[in-house]
């Protein structure tokens, strides 16, 4: 199971660190959800909902940041469990940045679901 950054991410912002490299990050990045695990390349196990919705984060603290607006995915097409979440540069198409896993969530096709405010997470390891 490949969760996290990346791979061409992790690689961006640890020549940033490393190499005094430009990093720029994706201006809006893009959320889409998974019933498995989205693997390397983060296109296994999509959700029958294909949408993605478009995420902002908050300032990060500690290491962690978490969305500031609410994700909705209206209407879904599919009854499912979605366990996992990529992030994409683009609505469509795009690049990978990385993935994560959500508590599992059923839906019936249908329904309208919601990831709240601070539903969604992104962590690097800091030293304590």
């Amino acid at each position: 199971m490949a969760l996290g950054f990346a791979s061409a991410t992790a690689d961006s912002i640890l020549n940033a660190f490393g190499n005094a490299t430009a990093y720029t990050g994706t201006s809006t990045p893009f959320v889409k959800l998974h019933v498995g695990s989205p693997g390397a390349a983060g296109t296994s196990n999509a959700a029958g909902n294909t949408s993605r919705q478009s995420l902002s984060f908050g300032t990060s603290s500690g290491g962690t940041m978490t969305n500031d607006v609410a994700l909705t995915w209206t209407s879904v097409s599919t009854s499912e469990t979605y366990t996992f979440y990529s992030i994409w540069d683009a609505s469509s198409s795009g690049n990978f940045l990385g993935s994560g896993s959500v508590t599992a969530n059923a839906v019936t096709a249908g329904d309208t679901f919601t990831v709240a405010i601070a539903g969604l997470s992104a962590t690097v390891n800091v030293a304590a």
